[in-house]
């Protein structure tokens, strides 16, 4: 049998049925590999062990009576530090919020418990999901599994870290800027930011209100589509949120690609913004993995990244200086240095910048759309490079916002991050599939057609 610690949520689900594994076994083998594992990688904020045991507890004895509570009955799930989980500290990650417990779930956890979900702990960001990988902070940055020397993306980045090193099979994130998709990239997971609106965000702390995403970072796409399946819904509380009755995000998978028709933006990584030698080979061997497979891919061109990159950059300063202005004039010391400095620049944004920002915004909004006429699927690059050390701030300045997420976040689209392979330094590399609004299922589709294909999945970080 697989250990306990690399099986898949879905894998987990059958061997609860077959009785081949039970809920306290899983999480006492989930604890000490936290225990021994943790210390290096620092994905945890807070671990609420006693909390999941009880969890498990109670899942194993709903188990034996025969009763289910829904699709991830008695399965893990890691929470990021700005998702509120009702009696723990939300603090993302910041000395400004420290002491900040969380009065009610995040409306993502109401989902998660309702479908029999454990809470394993809430996981470490980067500062209110904006700064970068720093050590002035309440805590220390996570570390990527595949060579702890380098950061694992961000800012989802407990997330990603704890996903890939089999800490826990499930976590949520956030996307404002590719924030799951970059630890997915990093650390060699699947990582998807769903349509914009399609999964509430109450109880989660905003960080740029018409950018802002929920979504899940798992190890395959199956589990992706499982857990989407369990958070995605309509809220009114949420005022982004949208009405749509998009369900059973995994009833494709299976399907393969041929006849599918993908487009492959590759000025993003060939013009824009030149990719790292092997990010770049990555690429061409997934364009010929799916070619193979049986799919049309097909040339497709977009606006630049630098203009997709500048909207971005507009909306979200603006937006979040709206949030942050009266701690940034009252408390400027509290924040790490980082923070601070991705910050303050809102406080100089114009109101004509921000809405000339939103009127290019419906303009680079059509194009994709216009693109996504004749294509089922777009494929790009998602990190133009593999993770920098975490030693290097210079380098990781320079890298990091090199990538072709953010996009995406300006128009709303559905987008996943997967591993395309493995840099000559062992770090991994990735891809990224990109789809109609509210079409998770055909884009996951995609996904799981490369991961089988493919393989990358199969491979685990020489950790533990």
């Amino acid at each position: 049998m697989t250990a306990p610690h690399w099986l898949s949520a879905a894998e987990i689900a059958q061997a609860y049925a077959n009785r081949t594994l039970s809920p306290t076994e899983l999480m006492t083998a989930l604890l000490a590999r936290i225990e021994a594992l943790d210390p290096q990688l620092n994905a945890f904020i807070r671990l609420d062990a006693e909390a999941a045991m009880r969890a498990a507890r109670d899942a194993e004895a709903d188990i034996a009576a025969g009763r289910h509570r829904g699709p991830l009955h008695g399965i893990p799930v890691g929470i990021k530090d700005i998702i509120d989980v009702a009696g723990l500290p939300t603090t993302c990650h910041s000395q400004i919020l420290v002491d900040n417990v969380a009065k009610a779930d995040a409306a993502v956890v109401q989902k998660l418990r309702q479908a029999g979900a454990i809470v394993i702990g809430k996981l470490s960001t980067h500062e209110f999901a904006i700064g970068g990988p720093s050590f002035d902070l309440p805590f220390p940055p996570a570390r990527n599994p595949w060579n702890r020397d380098h950061h694992p993306g961000g800012s989802s980045s407990g997330s990603g870290a704890g996903v890939a090193a089999g800490l826990f099979p499930l976590a949520l994130g956030t996307d404002t800027g590719g924030s799951v998709r970059n630890p997915a990239s990093a650390c060699g997971i699947v990582g998807l930011k769903p349509t914009y609106g399609l999964v509430s965000r109450r109880g989660v702390f905003p960080l740029s209100f018409t950018l802002d995403h929920v979504g899940p970072l798992t190890r395959t796409v199956a589990d992706n589509a499982l857990l989407l399946d369990a958070i995605a819904g309509y809220d009114p509380a949420d005022p982004g949120s949208a009405a749509s009755p998009a369900r059973q995000f995994g009833r494709l998978l299976d399907h393969g690609v041929r006849g599918l028709r993908i487009g492959f933006v590759r000025h993003f990584h060939e013009r824009d913004l030149p990719a790292h030698l092997d990010v770049a080979a990555a690429l061409d061997e997934a364009e010929r993995t799916l070619r193979d497979a049986g799919a049309d891919i097909r040339p497709v061109t977009l606006p630049t990244l630098n203009e997709f990159a500048g909207i971005n950059r507009v909306i979200l300063c603006s937006e979040a200086w709206s949030i942050h202005a009266p701690w940034l004039r009252q408390r400027p010391g509290d924040y790490g240095q980082l923070a601070r400095r991705r910050l303050l620049p809102g406080a100089f944004m114009t109101a004509g910048d921000y809405v000339g920002a939103q009127r290019r915004r419906t303009q680079v909004i059509a194009a994709v759309e216009d693109a996504l006429h004749d294509v089922d699927v777009l494929m790009c690059a998602s990190s133009m490079d593999p993770s920098s050390r975490l030693d290097d701030p210079e380098e990781t300045a320079r890298t990091y916002p090199r990538q072709a997420r953010t996009p995406f976040n300006v128009t709303g689209h559905p987008a996943v991050a997967m591993m395309a392979g493995l840099a000559r330094t062992g770090l991994p590399v990735s891809v990224q599939f990109v789809g109609r609004y509210f079409d998770e299922a055909t884009v996951l589709r995609v996904a799981a057609a490369y991961e089988q294909a493919a393989g990358w999945h199969t491979r685990k970080p020489p950790i533990g």
